[in-house]
C-alpha cells in the first residue's frame, strides 16, 4: 500500500487507515485480530483509535494484539483525547486533563509513546494556547512523536496552527481529522483550505458516508445495518435523504461502468482528493475490510472523477462566490 507524508512532517502513513471505533464493543478480540492482520498484510500501517472508544476498551484490545499478533514497530498508532463524560461539557482540552488522558492511553496501549496524539475536538472553555502547550509537553516528554487535532473548524484550525508556528520551540500540527466523503464535503469551504495553507495533513474519517456510500441503503434499510440499530440509526439518518440517493445512484452507475463496487469507487474518489493523507476505514468484518482495501488497485478515470465532483458538489455561496455591492 502506498505511504504518504502526514502534512509537512517526516511521518509516513498508509493512505488507507484502520479505524477502531467499534473495537471492544461491537467488535470482539477475534474479529479485531482478523481485521488487523488483513490490514497489515495489505501494507497498512495507520491505526486510529481514541481513549473514549469502548471506554478505553479499543486501546486495550489493540495492546493485546500488538503484544502477540503484530509487532508494535510495524504500526503507526494514533489516538485522541479530550472527550469527557460530563453533563456540563462534552470536551475538556485543558492541559491537566489532556496529559492525564495521554498517560492513561499509554497504559492501556502498553507502550511508552504514540506516533500521533490528537485533540478530539475544540474546547471553547480552554484557551487555545493552553491546549497547544499540552501537545508541546507530550512531544518534549517523548510520549507522543507527532500531534494533531480533530473536528476543528477552519478558524479554530488556523488559529491553532498559527500559534504553534509562531515560535520555533512549539511543535507544528501534523494533522487534522475530519469527516469527509462524497456525502459530506463541508470541510472544503474552510477547513481544507486552512489545512493546505498550513501544511497539515487530513485524516478523513467516515469516508463511506457512514456506510451509505456502499449502496446498501438504496432499496431500504437492511435489518442488520447501522441504520436499523436503535443506537446508531440517528448517525446514519442524515445521509438517507433525496440528495444522498441521487449521489449514491450516480456512484453505482460509475461502479458498474468500471466493473467495480460503489464502496471502492467512493474510497478511490476520497483517497485522491487534495490534502488527504489517509482515509480511515472502519469495518464490521475482515471481509468488509478486504473489500475496502481492494481500492489500491483502482485509480478513477478523470471523466468519472469529474462527474462525481459535479453530482456531489456542495453549495458554497457568500463569501466563496464573491460579493456584489447592492
Amino acid at each position: 500500500m502506498e505511504k504518504r507524508q502526514l502534512g509537512r512532517t517526516g511521518l509516513r502513513v498508509s493512505r488507507i487507515g484502520l479505524g477502531t471505533m467499534t473495537w471492544g464493543s461491537a467488535t470482539d478480540e477475534q474479529e479485531a485480530a482478523e481485521q488487523l492482520k488483513t490490514f497489515v498484510d495489505a501494507g497498512g500501517t495507520l491505526i486510529d483509535t481514541a481513549d473514549v472508544y469502548a471506554d478505553g476498551g479499543a486501546e486495550y484490545l489493540l495492546s493485546r494484539l500488538t503484544d502477540g499478533l503484530i509487532p508494535r514497530s510495524e504500526l503507526v498508532i494514533a489516538t485522541k483525547a479530550g472527550s469527557v463524560a460530563d453533563d456540563d461539557r462534552r470536551f475538556d482540552a485543558s492541559r491537566g486533563r489532556l496529559l492525564a488522558a495521554l498517560d492513561a492511553s499509554l497504559r492501556r496501549l502498553g507502550t511508552d509513546h504514540v506516533d500521533l496524539w490528537q485533540v478530539h475536538a475544540y474546547d471553547p472553555d480552554t484557551p487555545t494556547e493552553e491546549t497547544m502547550h499540552a501537545l508541546d509537553l507530550a512531544v518534549a516528554s517523548g510520549r507522543a512523536r507527532y500531534v494533531g487535532v480533530s473536528n476543528y473548524s477552519g478558524w479554530q484550525l488556523a488559529k491553532a496552527a498559527t500559534w504553534q508556528r509562531a515560535q520555533a520551540s512549539r511543535v507544528p500540527l501534523a494533522s487534522t481529522q475530519m469527516e469527509y466523503s462524497l456525502l459530506q464535503r463541508g470541510i472544503e469551504r474552510e477547513v481544507l483550505p486552512a489545512a493546505l495553507d498550513a501544511g497539515i495533513g487530513l485524516l478523513a474519517c467516515s469516508p463511506l458516508g457512514r456506510g451509505v456510500l456502499t449502496g446498501k441503503y438504496r432499496h431500504g434499510v437492511p435489518p442488520e445495518s447501522r441504520g436499523a440499530s436503535p443506537y446508531l440509526s440517528g448517525f446514519v439518518q442524515p445521509y438517507l435523504g433525496e440528495r444522498s440517493r441521487h449521489i449514491v445512484d450516480a456512484l453505482a452507475t460509475a461502479a458498474d461502468g468500471l466493473a467495480s463496487s460503489p464502496l471502492t469507487v467512493a474510497l478511490a474518489w476520497l483517497r485522491d482528493r487534495p490534502g488527504v493523507a489517509s482515509a480511515l476505514v472502519g469495518a464490521r468484518t475482515a471481509a468488509q475490510l478486504q473489500s475496502a482495501l481492494s481500492v489500491e488497485a483502482l485509480t478513477l478515470p478523470e471523466e468519472i472523477r469529474s462527474a462525481l465532483d459535479d453530482v456531489s458538489a456542495p453549495v458554497h455561496r457568500y463569501p466563496d462566490q464573491g460579493w456584489t455591492e447592492l
